[in-house]
């Protein structure tokens, strides 16, 4: 799905209309979101970003007005919510090493933006953040934003075996166009759909995912060109770092 007219880029990554006529254009939107927490996501955007030279990262983290209960080094973010999104750009802002921002940048981002927000801020913070991106496209790592804006490619992270599904995860997935298995170990693409399925064939409630593409580690060139295919781009070879 597109969400403002066919986008394609010349060797310079720079995005043309169909009659190639230089335009200014939003950037290309590739989201990452999970059916549920620690399901590979930000491996995942760090694989895709060290393929897409150029392109940048945008982290969402939604906080609450009160500890989240986790370790306070780790994940919460209480103490920076305010009446406004806060938004933190550029290495200097954002990056310690081995934190989501920190690995976006190593893998080789041109920026990241972190998106921190409260519960009623996504949309304001990301589409905030979306202004800030200056590169032909960009990584969403979270998912609720995409309750407030189309991404060009939706791609929805989960375990191949056990997923503690959020609230939120059949809505993500019915805005999937790829659904990518991530494993501990280095299981095949048949052994990790065979996990998948069966997790899947024990649901109460059956999660619907027939008409989605599976990709695995293995399968991370194939699932940068069905990107590209979903976005009809002419110069693949150009803009991806295979």
């Amino acid at each position: 799905m597109l969400s403002s007219g066919y986008k394609h880029f010349g060797p310079n990554g720079t995005a043309y209309t169909d009659s190639a006529e230089l335009i200014v254009t939003t950037p290309i939107i590739v989201a990452i979101s999970g059916l549920s927490s620690n399901t590979g996501k930000t491996t995942l955007a760090c694989e895709l970003i060290q393929r897409l030279p150029g392109w940048e990262a945008i982290k969402l983290t939604r906080g609450h007005y009160r500890s989240c209960g986790k370790d306070p080094n780790g994940c919460c973010v209480s103490d920076l919510l305010s009446d406004e999104p806060l938004i933190r750009s550029g290495r200097e802002a954002n990056y310690e090493k081995g934190k989501d921002t920190g690995r976006f940048w190593d893998a080789g981002a041109a920026n990241v933006h972190w998106v921190i927000v409260g519960e009623e801020q996504v949309e304001e913070g990301i589409n905030r953040a979306l202004l800030r991106v200056k590169s032909a496209g960009v990584i969403v790592e979270g998912n609720s934003f995409l309750e407030y804006i189309k991404a060009d490619f939706a791609i929805t992270c989960a375990r191949a075996g056990e997923n503690k599904m959020k609230t939120s995860a059949r809505k993500t997935l019915a805005k999937a166009d790829a659904l990518f298995l991530s494993t501990v170990d280095d299981s095949d693409r048949a052994s990790a759909i065979e996990s998948f399925e069966k997790w899947r064939r024990g649901l109460a409630v059956h999660l619907d995912v027939d008409c989605i593409p599976m990709f695995t580690r293995q399968e991370i060139s194939n699932l940068i060109d069905s990107i590209f295919e979903n976005l009809s781009v002419f110069s693949v070879p150009s803009v991806v770092n295979v």
